[in-house]
């Protein structure tokens, strides 16, 4: 690591000193929250305190706790040399990190925010995939990276159990990049950055949280654009039911509503066990808990109620947006496990239906019609990554039926020739090839046609991120999306634009109801263990 002497820069909070990454500018672990341990655990954040002298921002700081470990590069000097290493984990977690070509220069570059996948339960901010530097120096921009509270930390849903004091705990992950948010406005300036230019990207998980920041009136103003990859969430989690799930864990656990004090004083890893253990025995038992009701509470305040339904909320009118996802999505999953490869016709059925019911056969051949040629496993992928796309298109649609500000839609249809082609464009391919970091994963594959692509994908981010609009040289024109010509751009080698593309298969689920993981029956995670 090059520390360099002279990149100080003067934040709010106090100065920090950052270090060179690939010509770049990166100061890692810059704090913009207090800690969360302790009596602020299921709180609202509060700014940290400031700090006297220069501040080495150095290392990448810790990932909030989170079930498994996490295992990264994201310590590595050198993204393309992989040499994986533990991410810690602590409540002390409210942390980002920023890229820039230049500090105090005097310009106002495009900001891009990343918001990590994970759904709302894992995952943190700095990987080799996502290091910044790449994207940096293709783009001028200034990138952000962060970590924010997940899973029990940042959605159980506390205040009305427990009254004032717990204020904003069923969305106070959110509330945690909120405040990263204004920490960007109020600094990024001096990062040689635009605060009045700020664009949030993010992946699955990430994307999950833009949505439902698209909802939020406090977000309003602290961002301009949305890149939505793969991550659609329409709906929160209803008030009622989150209470109903805190009221029952409390039961589960032998507490009352005055004995929430002791639940700040836990040990992480007994509070997990108790929270975790409580809805493994309600799986168990086929009951109504499940780990996706840890993820933002319509709780009539910070999000006044459902993002996208049925309707875009009125904070989300004026902001632009680029929505999609990839064309295979679960094949991320399934190909982990290479016996999904010889599933036969009578094992797609099997798994099909649970999801499906009467509609099965008739849905599997309208989909193999549409996709001539394929085996068992192709369908099978494609079945199961119908339910990303159409809750993404309901974003869409609401969006451009109910706002001001122009919709993208896109479909990644890249195919990388990892895992003996198993992925096809998998659920999360295109987070390297969006840094420009072609061989941030090993997922890219080995073809070179993977350093292409991630040209094509980064330049495109970088246009939407500079004006709103994603057409550059590297593009055929790409039109705004309506619901009625559905115009797509396909993100491939060549890219295309195209009018609904798979439409057979659109029609088919058009009266099929798509749930979120809290919901009830669905493919998206089914089979990523």
């Amino acid at each position: 690591m090059a520390v360099k002497p002279d990149a100080v820069v003067e934040t709010t909070l106090g100065p920090v000193r950052g270090a060179e990454d690939h010509g770049t500018l990166v100061f890692r672990g810059i704090p913009y929250g207090a800690s969360t341990a302790g009596p602020r655990r299921f709180r609202a954040p509060e700014p940290p305190a400031r700090w006297d002298g220069i501040r080495d921002a150095l290392e990448f700081g810790h990932a909030t706790p989170q079930e498994r470990p996490l295992v990264d590069v994201a310590g590595a000097d050198h993204p393309d040399v992989p040499r994986p290493q533990p991410v810690p984990q602590d409540e002390d977690c409210l942390v980002l990190n920023v890229w820039t070509p230049a500090v105090d220069d005097g310009r106002k570059r495009p900001v891009m925010v990343w918001l990590h996948g994970g759904g709302f339960n894992s995952g943190v901010g700095a990987t080799a995939a996502t290091n910044g530097a790449a994207l940096v120096n293709r783009g001028d921009v200034v990138v952000v990276t962060l970590n924010h509270r997940l899973n029990l930390f940042g959605f159980l849903h506390l205040e009305d159990i427990g009254g004032a004091d717990f204020e904003g705990s069923g969305v106070a992950g959110v509330l945690d990049i909120v405040l990263a948010l204004q920490w960007v406005r109020e600094n990024i300036e001096a990062f040689g950055g635009d605060p009045g230019n700020v664009t949030l990207f993010g992946v699955s998980g990430g994307g999950r949280k833009i949505t439902v920041l698209l909802g939020m009136p406090e977000a309003k103003g602290l961002f301009h654009r949305g890149i939505i990859q793969s991550g659609a969430h329409p709906r929160g989690v209803p008030r009622e039911r989150a209470n109903e799930f805190a009221e029952q864990l409390l039961v589960h656990m032998g507490l009352g509503s005055s004995d929430l004090a002791k639940l700040q004083q836990m040990p992480v890893k007994q509070l997990q066990d108790s929270v975790y253990g409580f809805i493994d025995e309600s799986t168990r038992q086929g009951g109504a808990w499940s780990r996706g009701l840890l993820s933002p509470v319509v709780d009539g305040v910070h999000l006044p109620g459902h993002p996208f339904d049925p309707a875009a909320a009125p904070s989300a009118a004026a902001v632009p947006i680029m929505i999609g996802t990839t064309r295979h999505e679960m094949a991320t999953f399934l190909a982990r496990k290479p016996e999904w490869a010889e599933i036969d016709e009578q094992g797609l059925v099997d798994n099909v239906r649970r999801v499906l019911g009467d509609r099965t056969e008739e849905v599997i051949e309208v989909t193999r019609k549409n996709r001539p040629g394929s085996t068992p496993y192709d369908l099978l992928v494609a079945l199961a990554s119908e339910d990303r796309r159409q809750l993404s298109l309901q974003v869409a649609e609401r969006q451009a039926a109910g706002g001001s500000a122009p919709v993208y839609f896109y479909q990644f249809a890249w195919e990388t020739d990892y895992a003996n082609g198993l992925m096809r464009a998998g659920h999360s391919l295109d987070t390297p090839l969006v840094f420009d970091n072609a061989d941030g994963r090993p997922t890219t594959g080995s073809s070179p046609a993977r350093y292409d692509m991630a040209a094509l994908m980064s330049e495109t981010w970088l246009a939407f991120a500079r004006n709103g609009d994603p057409n550059h040289d590297g593009l055929p024109h790409w039109p705004t999306f309506d619901a009625d010509a559905r115009q797509t751009m396909v993100l491939d080698l060549p890219p295309h634009a195209e009018a609904d593309p798979d439409q057979p298969e659109r029609l088919a689920w058009a009266d099929i109801t798509v749930h979120l993981p809290f919901e009830g029956p669905a493919f998206v995670g089914s089979f990523s263990d």
